[in-house]
């Protein structure tokens, strides 16, 4: 049986969400969705997520909170990696306003960091990464230089894809809409301090 491991990329695949399907998705089983992307003799071993807590609004916070508890209650297999948002000041050279905007960071550092972890530590046999951000590249090319054998395949999100990722990786796949309609959460979900995490009317 061939061990997988699933890094997402948290913001990638919820940019791709958004630009194909609105919000009716984002409230993603990524457990489910992994497993319907294997192939027969292969399983799920691992599945980590990357994301970054988002700051400066008070209801995308609350969204982003219940969904994260959903999503780890539900599914115990989910792990979370957190990045952060940084500070950046902007202006307008026009009327001369500022103001501040907030970047997301450290998530292909920790992506990166994880898949060569894995590979050292002989935690899978094969690497699938939903991702379509090419700034990975480097991380699978070492990867690939720790073990030639160990197989990386790139799922591509909606409205998203990467030719360098694809002549990098053993294989690639666009995940489709069928997929991801089937891999949504219930619409209500016992999160872990005990209280029920209901979907957001926001994402119908």
């Amino acid at each position: 049986m061939v061990r997988v491991a699933v890094y997402v990329d948290g913001f990638n695949l919820y940019y791709g969400l958004k630009a194909g399907y609105g919000r009716r998705y984002l409230w993603l089983d990524l457990q489910s969705l992994s497993t319907r992307l294997l192939r027969p003799g292969q399983r799920l071993q691992k599945l980590t997520y990357f994301t970054a807590r988002v700051r400066n609004d008070p209801a995308g916070e609350r969204r982003q909170s219940d969904y994260l508890d959903a999503l780890t209650s539900h599914r115990p297999l989910v792990t979370l990696v957190n990045g952060r948002f940084q500070e950046k000041p902007r202006s307008c050279r026009g009327c001369a306003a500022t103001w501040t905007a907030y970047e997301e960071k450290e998530t292909d550092v920790n992506i990166a960091v994880t898949l060569l972890e894995d590979a050292v530590a002989d935690r899978c046999d094969m690497a699938l990464l939903i991702s379509a951000d090419s700034d990975l590249c480097p991380a699978i090319a070492a990867m690939k230089r720790i073990d030639p054998a160990r197989r990386v395949i790139v799922a591509f999100p909606p409205r998203r894809h990467s030719a360098d990722l694809k002549r990098l990786v053993d294989g690639y796949l666009h995940i489709g809409a069928d997929k991801i309609r089937r891999s949504q959460l219930p619409n209500e979900v016992r999160g872990g301090t005990g209280a029920v995490l209901h979907r957001p009317k926001h994402w119908s």
